[in-house]
């Protein structure tokens, strides 16, 4: 019966494929996002390419995306093959502004850094946060403000997380290896030190897994993206935000592509980014997904980051 129980739950909060929603106001519509928003083709960011470049595959972009449903980041459509989202969007901009196709590629958080740093992948966008350590192996190319969110279940007696001291005692999904967790982590020190309470890190890789923990109670909360979690919400209701931080705490932090270190294409990436800012691509990708409070007026190589 207990298992019988926890499948349930999972089906019940697992998120669905739900094709117009609204975040924060703004309506998106899944079957009109389907098709990518173009650039025109960059002659100063195509000369920018180091000559020593060599592209993963001749003619293309190779553009590493982790996960395959972190809506709206990146998603399948309703027919299970075509990828979309809002880091999609901006992988084909870039693509465009250098006069290549575009090849996306989906792999997990813990193969893009090896794939990009051995060249199977030119870049990597997916929804990466500048950091100290994150620099001394790659460079980066700032398109979006990092902002984080604690969402809890909506009924929850749970009303904020903001501080440190707030986490104490809690159990909250975070994912491994991102700056969320960093945060917690060092959270989580300066709790122990004051004699609070130490939380406890739920890994859950999959949103099923994620629903079914929080939802069944096996978690407290879940620390994600913010937009990530306003998605959720807009789509099941069964989670309210309580806190919203910025992912370079205390600092903010940006998002930005991430590429080997000292490739010679970021100049070319750069170039390409700040050219769609200024000619409006780059606002349609951001407001068509929701996510146009996180917009950036320009893009900026290696910035500081959490931990700097």
């Amino acid at each position: 019966m207990k298992i019988l129980n926890q499948i349930l739950v999972l089906l019940a909060f697992a998120v669905t494929p739900v094709f117009a929603i609204t975040i924060d106001g703004q309506e998106i519509s899944l079957e009109n996002n389907k098709v990518p928003i173009r650039a025109k083709t960059n002659e100063a960011a195509i000369n920018a390419i180091s000559p020593e470049f060599r592209f993963a595959n001749q003619g293309a972009l190779t553009v590493a995306v982790a996960g395959l449903n972190s809506p709206p980041l990146y998603m399948f459509a309703e027919d299970n093959r075509t990828l979309v989202g809002s880091e999609v969007d901006m992988a084909q901009l870039i693509a465009d502004s250098l006069g290549l196709t575009l090849k996306v590629v989906p792999t997990s958080w813990e193969d893009w850094p090896l794939g990009v740093a051995s060249g199977k992948y030119d870049m990597a966008i997916s929804n990466i946060t500048v950091t100290k350590d994150r620099k001394k192996r790659f460079d980066f190319v700032t398109y979006r403000k990092d902002s984080l969110g604690f969402f809890v279940k909506s009924d929850s007696s749970i009303n904020e997380i903001n501080q440190a001291e707030d986490i104490a005692g809690l159990k909250i999904i975070v994912g491994s290896g991102t700056n969320q967790e960093a945060i917690l982590l060092a959270w989580n020190e300066e709790n122990i030190a004051k004699g609070l309470e130490a939380f406890t890190p739920i890994y859950a890789k999959d949103d099923a897994a994620q629903s079914l923990a929080l939802q069944s109670g096996r978690a407290d909360a879940f620390f994600t993206p913010y937009v990530m979690g306003a998605w959720k919400i807009s789509q099941t209701g069964n989670t309210k935000l309580v806190g919203q931080i910025d992912g370079g705490w205390p600092n903010a932090a940006h998002v930005a592509v991430t590429l080997k270190k000292g490739s010679g294409l970021v100049d070319a990436v750069q170039i390409a980014l700040n050219g769609v800012m200024q000619s409006g691509e780059y606002q349609q990708v951001l407001s068509r997904w929701g996510e146009g409070q996180e917009a950036l007026s320009v893009a900026e190589i290696n910035p500081p980051g959490l931990g700097d």
